[in-house]
């Protein structure tokens, strides 16, 4: 019999130290691990932000225009259809010809109107002019955004040092551009339009406010609808179904239902919404029900979670107290899962605002260029905003796209801070 301690025989020391470097690979894995993901999401932000951050601010430049009466109303009625439909254009390209003297050089008088947004400064014109017509036959001061091509220059994003012939910008623009941005008549801005303006096909123009809209009328379906019938459903589950197999199959399949892909929903959007009983394509409504759908399997997972956590004892202190089993359930049991449902519904409506495929099924990916105003009309999504904006070509397209994520990360993150605010303002512990 050995008269040492069983701790400190070879073996007991051999074993000590094979677990104790066991647990330093697996400290090192763990670490590991938190950098490279600490690593990749750094990483990604810095690309999104790198390239978005710019779409923040627009240069604009800021001319004189004259706005002839014999141009734009030979009448004299300044009929309010006649100035709608004028030739703003010609009030342009004229203003642009004059101001930097390209006479009748075809390509110089292409290149000093290809120096703003067309859209932009014509639309700016029309709109003063309808709304004052006494305007006709002034000099008028205009600031519109400046073309694309040349905003993406003024930033930084377009390389001039290749041939003038594969450049996207002229050596007359670039020329042009530098004068005007010394005298002051190019200006950069904070970009309100990215946030004020719905999609365009210009991307100077182009907002997210439709988008933005669009989004919340199809949450708003979405909550509506998927709250409800989630907390409803888990209550019934929970504490009053039978347990049973009919019930224990309802669970398995809802169980299976928070795991089916978003594309599936969208494809019942399509065969059912749709095709079937013939509602409104591209509209809130339907993206809304459809994501309701998807949400519903979360909301009522996290509520039946919400319920079983909460202490029997506060239930079975109800009834013994003479309430009912409703009145326990509803005034006592339910009020102290709150928490728990609301954090979880609040991760699931964050899950279906990010969702793309869906609405894309169901059609929402049209172009849409006014900001609806009522779930029935068309409209877009942020994500499918973004999907479309990064399929376009140009780049200008590129830190629109950026931008518009870092606005909808926004929205996550918000919504996500919202659900452990409430947690830890609602939360109580037993």
């Amino acid at each position: 019999m050995s008269s040492g301690s069983p701790h400190t025989t070879a073996r007991a020391v051999a074993m000590l130290k094979k677990r104790r470097r066991a647990n330093s690979v697996f400290h090192a894995l763990g670490v590991a691990a938190i950098a490279f993901a600490i690593a990749a999401l750094v990483w990604l932000m810095s690309s999104i932000v790198g390239t978005g951050i710019s779409a923040f601010t627009q240069n604009v430049i800021t001319f004189e225009v004259v706005l002839d009466e014999e141009e734009l109303d030979p009448s004299g009625e300044r009929d309010p259809d006649a100035l709608r439909l004028a030739n703003y254009r010609a009030v342009v390209q004229d203003a642009l010809y004059e101001r930097f003297d390209v006479g009748d050089d075809r390509q110089r008088r292409q290149e000093a109107f290809g120096l703003v947004s067309t859209s932009g400064a014509t639309d700016i014109i029309r709109q003063q002019v309808f709304t004052d017509p006494s305007l006709v036959g002034t000099t008028m001061t205009v600031t519109a955004p400046v073309s694309d091509d040349l905003d993406q220059y003024l930033k930084g994003n377009l390389t001039t040092d290749i041939d003038e012939s594969l450049r996207r910008v002229s050596d007359n623009q670039i020329a042009w551009a530098q004068e005007l941005k010394a005298s002051g008549e190019i200006k950069s801005q904070f970009n309100w339009t990215l946030f004020t303006a719905p999609d365009s096909r210009d991307p100077e123009l182009a907002g997210v406010a439709g988008a933005i809209v669009g989004s919340l009328l199809t949450m708003l379906v979405t909550f509506v609808l998927a709250f409800p019938l989630g907390v409803g459903a888990a209550v019934y589950l929970e504490e009053y179904a039978p347990k049973n197999r009919m019930t224990d199959f309802v669970e398995i399949n809802i169980n299976n239902l928070a795991a089916v892909p978003s594309i599936v929903f969208g494809l019942l959007g399509l065969a059912v919404f749709l095709n079937f009983f013939g509602m409104p394509r591209s509209a809130p409504l339907v993206g809304g029900i459809v994501l309701a759908f998807m949400t519903f399997p979360t909301i009522m997972i996290a509520t039946r979670a919400a319920l079983k956590a909460v202490p029997s004892g506060i239930y079975d202190g109800a009834l013994s107290l003479g309430a009912s089993h409703t009145q326990a359930v509803f005034h006592h049991k339910l009020p102290n899962a709150a928490p728990g449902i609301l954090t979880g519904s609040i991760i699931g409506m964050a899950r279906a605002l990010g969702e793309t495929a869906p609405l894309l099924m169901i059609g929402m990916v049209a172009f849409v260029t006014e900001i609806p105003s009522s779930i029935t009309e068309p409209a877009s999504a942020l994500p499918v905003q973004i999907f479309l904006w990064s399929d376009s070509a140009e780049v200008a397209w590129e830190e629109r796209t950026s931008a518009a994520i870092l606005i909808l990360l926004a929205f996550m993150i918000v919504i996500n801070g919202a659900a452990i605010w409430l947690r830890s303002k609602l939360e109580k512990r037993w």
